[in-house]
């Protein structure tokens, strides 16, 4: 994969042993954008962090995100975001449930735009943050291809989930997709 590749965890960061720091440790073109607050987000900044990273990574980047990351992604895509090469978007959460922890600002609501560019939404069935037919129907929106994996809990360290080799599938078919784009673009 010669793209680069921006991890974007969702709340609380992800631990050492979430299959997002394994990918990013064992691959020096993965990056994680760094948020100032995990605990507390605020949609504004971790937008505009996005944006900057996206900005300074250059060339056709690959998103990798997880839970309220995948929340970031959309919001950043529905500022009129400059094209990239995709987006693996794994466990949206429901940020529009009345139970969801009133921890974070402004993700709520969730742009139901299109995305202008490939993406790919995974979703667990039994997720305790994100109900699957919502994902579902976040992914027919989106304009992006839908995954279902199966009982999953919310597809993080806490589930299980250490080494996510179907994850790993699902980013190499976006990053062949995006580089045979950029191929036909430069013809």
């Amino acid at each position: 994969m010669n793209a680069p590749v921006l991890i974007l965890p969702g709340w609380g960061d992800s631990g050492p042993g979430h299959w997002q720091s394994l990918w990013e440790r064992s691959n020096p073109r993965f990056r994680r954008v760094v948020q100032r607050d995990w605990e507390y987000p605020i949609r504004t900044e971790w937008v505009e962090v996005l944006d900057r990273e996206i900005r300074t990574a250059g060339g056709e980047v690959i998103l990798v995100a997880h839970s309220l990351g995948c929340i970031a992604v959309a919001h950043w895509a529905s500022t009129g975001a400059r094209h990239i090469g995709g987006a693996l978007l794994v466990a949206p959460p429901d940020v529009e449930h009345p139970d969801f922890p009133p921890l974070t600002e402004g993700f709520a609501p969730i742009p139901r735009e299109r995305l202008a560019f490939a993406s790919i939404v995974v979703a667990s069935r039994n997720d305790p943050f994100g109900d699957f037919e919502r994902s579902r129907a976040l992914a027919q929106a989106w304009g992006s291809r839908f995954v279902d994996a199966g009982n999953s809990g919310h597809i993080n360290t806490d589930a299980g989930f250490g080494p996510w080799p179907l994850g790993e599938t699902l980013l190499a078919e976006l990053a062949q997709g995006a580089a045979a784009s950029s191929r036909r673009s430069e013809s």
